[in-house]
C-alpha cells in the first residue's frame, strides 16, 4: 500500500516565551529565558523557587466564567492553542471539510494535576465526608483535552490522548501522522499541553532531585550541555500542530509550513528515570525515525534535542547522536530550546516540534542559551549552537523527546517541495 504524504498546515503556541506562535519564535531566536520566580503559589519552603510559567494568561479572555471553572489549566491551554492552529490552518467552520475525517490526537504526561491536588486538599481539610466537585474527574483525566477540542469544533475522526511522560506529544504527532498516511483521516489536530507548575509538581520533581536549585539566578538555571548544569527547569504551556494529507491541503489551497516525513519510537528498558548511559534507546529511536522517513542521516541539518540540562541525560543523548550520525554529527546544528522554555513535560514535544518546523521554514537554528563553561564530557566538535541563533539552510530537522519510564520518540520535518 502506498503511504500518503502529510504536511503541516497550522500552528498554535502558548509558552513561557509568549502566548502566540510569533511571540514564541521571536523569544527563541533572540535567546530569551522564560524562567523566573514562581508566582502561582508560595514557594518559600520549596527547594526550587522558580519555573518557566506561562505569563499574562487570563482564562477570562478565552472562556466564560462557568466554562473556565470546568477546565483544568492544561485543558485551557490546549483549547487556546487549538483555536490558534485551527484558525491558522483555515479549517474552522470550513464547509469543504468532512468532520468525520478530522481527528484530534493529543498528548499530556500528567493531565489535571492542579485539579487533583485541590480536590484532595479540600477533602483532607474536611470531616471525612466525600464532598467532591462533580467535575473533578472530567477536569483531571489526561484525555479530556482532546475531547474538549473535538466537541468545540465538531471533529468526529480519531480522538484519543497519548501518555508517555515527556514523549507524550511527540507520540501524539507520530500517531496523527500514521493515521493520515494510512488514510484513516485527512486532518488531525495534534500536540500537547501540561500545567504542572504547582505545589505537587514542583515538590514531586524536587523529591526526585530532578530540578535545578539555582535560586540565585533562575534565568540561567536551564543550561544544557554546560559543565555546571544541575537539573531541569519546570515549564508549562501547550503547542498545537495541524497535520493534513498533502493532496487534501493542496485542493483547498492551504498554507504549508513543511512536510512531516518520519517518526520513530523506542524504549530504553533500563531505569524508571535515568537514561541508558550509552544512549541505546536514543540511538534506536533516531535510527527508527530516519528509516521511517527513508532518509540518510546526512540529510538532517538540525536536531532539536531533548537536552533537559540534567547531568546524565545530556551526556547520553550526545553519545547517541555521534553513534547515529557519525562524522555528520559534527556538521549539523544541535540545540536545546529547553534552555529557554524549561521542560514542558508532556507538552515538550509539541512546542519543540514547532521550533523545528519554524527552523526548517526560516532557515534559522534557535540557540542553546546559558552556556558558560565547556564540559569535557562532550566532544568539542559538536555544534550546540551556544548562546546565539545561527542562520543556515535547513533541509530537515529531527526533534527528540525522551520520557520517564524509558519512553523515546523522535519526529522528522522536511522542507516542503511539491
Amino acid at each position: 500500500m502506498k503511504l500518503r504524504r502529510v504536511v503541516v498546515t497550522g500552528l498554535g503556541a502558548l509558552t513561557p516565551l509568549g502566548n502566540t506562535v510569533s511571540d514564541y519564535w521571536n523569544g527563541l531566536t533572540n535567546g530569551v529565558s522564560g524562567a523566573d520566580f514562581i508566582t502561582k503559589f508560595d514557594n518559600t519552603k520549596f527547594k526550587t523557587k522558580f519555573a518557566c510559567e506561562v505569563k499574562g494568561f487570563d482564562p477570562a479572555n478565552h472562556f466564560d466564567r462557568k466554562e473556565g471553572r470546568r477546565l483544568d489549566p492544561f485543558s485551557q491551554y490546549a483549547l487556546v492553542t487549538a483555536q490558534q492552529a485551527v484558525t491558522d490552518a483555515g479549517i474552522e467552520n470550513n464547509p469543504s471539510l468532512n468532520p468525520d475525517r478530522v481527528g484530534v490526537i493529543w498528548g499530556s504526561g500528567i493531565g489535571g494535576l492542579l485539579t487533583f491536588q485541590e480536590e484532595v486538599i479540600n477533602f483532607a481539610k474536611g470531616d471525612g465526608t466525600p464532598r467532591f466537585n462533580p467535575f473533578f474527574i472530567p477536569k483531571m483525566i489526561a484525555d479530556i483535552a482532546s475531547g474538549h477540542i473535538s466537541i468545540k469544533y465538531g471533529f468526529r475522526g480519531p480522538n484519543f490522548t497519548t501518555v508517555s511522560a515527556c514523549a507524550s506529544s511527540t507520540n501524539a504527532m507520530i500517531d496523527a501522522f500514521n493515521y493520515i498516511r494510512l488514510n484513516k483521516a485527512d486532518i488531525i489536530i495534534t500536540g500537547g499541553s501540561e500545567a504542572a507548575v504547582n505545589e505537587a509538581g514542583v515538590g514531586g520533581f524536587n523529591a526526585l532531585q530532578a530540578l535545578s536549585e539555582r535560586n540565585d539566578n533562575p534565568q540561567t538555571a536551564s543550561r544544557p550541555f554546560d559543565l555546571d548544569r544541575d537539573g531541569f527547569v519546570l515549564g508549562e504551556g501547550s503547542g498545537c500542530v495541524v497535520l493534513e494529507e498533502y493532496e487534501h491541503a493542496i485542493a483547498r489551497g492551504a498554507k504549508i509550513y513543511c512536510e512531516i516525513v518520519g517518526g520513530g519510537m523506542s524504549a530504553d528498558a533500563h531505569h524508571i528515570t535515568a537514561p541508558h548511559p550509552e544512549g541505546l534507546g536514543a540511538i534506536n529511536v533516531m535510527k527508527n525515525a530516519l528509516q521511517d522517513a527513508e532518509m540518510d542521516a546526512n540529510e538532517i541539518d538540525y536536531i532539536n534535542v531533548h537536552g533537559t540540562s540534567t547531568p546524565l541525560g545530556d551526556i547520553s543523548e550526545s553519545k547517541a547522536i555521534i553513534s547515529v550520525f557519525g562524522e555528520h554529527a559534527f556538521a549539523l546544528n544541535i540545540s536545546s530550546t529547553k534552555s529557554m522554555t524549561g521542560h514542558l513535560l508532556g507538552a515538550a514535544g509539541a512546542i519543540e516540534a514547532i521550533a523545528s518546523i519554524l527552523a526548517v521554514q526560516n532557515d534559522i537554528v534557535p540557540p542553546t542559551i546559558n552556556h558558560f563553561t565547556d564540559d569535557p564530557s562532550f566532544d568539542p566538535r559538536l555544534n550546540f549552537t551556544f548562546n546565539k541563533a545561527q542562520h543556515k539552510p535547513i533541509r530537515a530537522a529531527l526533534s527528540n523527546t525522551f520520557g520517564f519510564g524509558g519512553h523515546n520518540a523522535s519526529v522528522i520535518f522536511k522542507k516542503f517541495s511539491p
